[in-house]
């Protein structure tokens, strides 16, 4: 078997792993890299394989950094099934379609400079038609469901708690007679996060592919998220204020929903309007209501105990229509606002920050890690000044940043997968990883007695 590492090597973007085995092309993940623009269009053109050469595809969930490039792999030729979870694939049917109508407006973006300055026209990675190509062939495995993939080769999905539908994946290799297990941990969930089942820990395996994000950083518990999160919104109700929070469209959105359904439920907060602005996150919430079974059981018994769902209570509003949006504007605090992007960057969000920023009774909440030069990383490095839609503003509304709500495994849990299955161990490959978190995880596993472990390098090839 031969394993090659096209994508989340050394970085944290773009995960793709191709093996070889039996004659045979099982690719894991097909995910977009993100990164400079030049270099991001180049990455994500070009495989570093034949796509009509790939026999199969496995997918452990949605996000686009893992799913996204699908859509391009179809469209250079790749005619087989690609299995994932049922909530994987309703939550790529939403993020994939997403996904396309981007490349297709970016392109319309270049497109028109390149005409200033008198150059061809350059077309988009792929479009929402090609997306919808990639949906059709999805193959939906449950759970703890074995399936024979290809001829040898036996996966089993298992819950990552990473978000809805994440898992990790489970192969039972045959060669030559003998069965090895490789076990790939796609992104690894948090243990007791909000909504979501904690993440199923390896065992008996001979190979482990796994994740090293935060292999220098321990997390703080999930819960003091929630108290944090909760003394922000009382003083910003106490003096009448609004709360905008940008956040990412799938799982971050429906995890803070719920903590303020639980904050209204217990009486700790009183019940005020809060509105979901992305049409992006209505559409994922959708998709969660539609898996309320997958929830984890402090979900399930707040649900019993409060008789209506977790995603749903009074005063909650999904926004679908620009029309709504913009009312919401017009409307006096408290209140709480909830928009994409994560980034702050495009979106309903900078309409709101706009409409709210300039007023000291006001808060905004940055829940996600921002890259640099943002506008959420100006806001959360308290920054005074910033530009949206062109204009400088003075900001006077508090800024408030919230730790402890990462959807990954932080150090402490990342060394605890590696050591669930020290005993049979024959190798880990640590991917999806800065060398800056991922080289201090190498020696605190070495200092375990894990040695027989590698950091590969982009487009590596290892037997085994």
């Amino acid at each position: 078997m031969k394993i090659h590492f096209n994508g989340a090597s050394r970085t944290v973007t773009g995960s793709q792993y191709m093996l070889e085995i039996n004659d045979r092309r099982l690719l894991l993940e097909c995910g977009l890299f993100q990164g400079r623009r030049s270099e991001t269009y180049e990455r994500n053109q070009n495989f570093q394989f034949d796509p009509q050469a790939i026999d199969a595809v496995v997918l452990s969930h949605a996000h686009i950094d893992h799913s996204g490039n699908l859509p391009n792999l179809v469209k250079n030729g790749y005619i087989g099934p690609i299995y994932a979870t049922p909530p994987t694939q309703a939550l790529c049917d939403l993020m994939l379609q997403d996904s396309g109508y981007i490349q297709e407006q970016d392109a319309r973006y270049v497109n028109k400079k390149r005409a200033k300055n008198g150059l061809p026209p350059v077309e988009p990675l792929y479009t929402q038609a090609d997306s919808l190509m990639a949906i059709d062939k999805f193959r939906p495995i449950e759970y703890d469901q074995p399936t024979e993939v290809l001829p040898g080769v036996v996966v089993t999905l298992v819950d990552a708690g990473h978000i809805l539908g994440s898992a990790a994946v489970v192969l039972d290799i045959t060669e030559n007679g003998t069965t090895r297990r490789l076990w790939f941990s796609g992104d690894i969930g948090r243990m007791d996060l909000p909504l979501l089942n904690d993440p199923i820990l390896p065992e008996k395996v001979d190979y482990l592919i796994m994740e090293s994000t935060y292999g220098d950083k321990p997390h703080r518990d999930p819960e003091d998220a929630y108290v944090e999160m909760l003394k922000v919104l009382k003083r910003t109700f106490q003096r009448g204020g609004k709360v905008i929070i940008p956040a990412f469209a799938v799982g971050r959105t429906q995890e803070l929903v719920y903590n303020i359904n639980r904050m209204i439920s217990s009486g700790e907060i009183p019940s005020i309007p809060v509105f979901v602005d992305s049409p992006l996150a209505v559409n994922a919430s959708d998709v969660f209501r539609r898996f309320p079974e997958r929830f984890d059981e402090d979900a399930q018994a707040f649900m019993r105990l409060e008789q209506h769902p977790a995603l749903n209570f009074d005063n909650l509003v999904y926004t679908r229509s620009v029309s709504e949006s913009k009312e919401i504007n017009s409307k006096k605090g408290p209140l709480v606002i909830i928009s994409a992007s994560g980034m702050a960057e495009n979106g309903r969000i900078r309409h709101h920050l706009n409409n709210t920023i300039r007023d000291q009774r006001n808060t905004i909440m940055i829940v996600s890690w921002a890259a640099p030069y943002t506008l959420a990383r100006q806001l959360a490095e308290q920054a005074k000044d910033v530009r949206i839609f062109g204009e400088t503003i003075r900001r006077k509304a508090e800024v408030a940043t919230i730790g402890g709500l990462s959807a990954h495994a932080g150090q402490r849990q990342l060394l605890g997968y590696a050591e669930s299955s020290q005993a049979s161990l024959k190798h880990i490959f640590l991917v999806h990883g800065e060398p800056r978190s991922t080289n201090v995880l190498i020696e605190l596993l070495k200092a375990r007695g894990m040695d027989n472990l590698s950091y590969p390098d982009l487009f590596a090839e290892v037997e085994i």
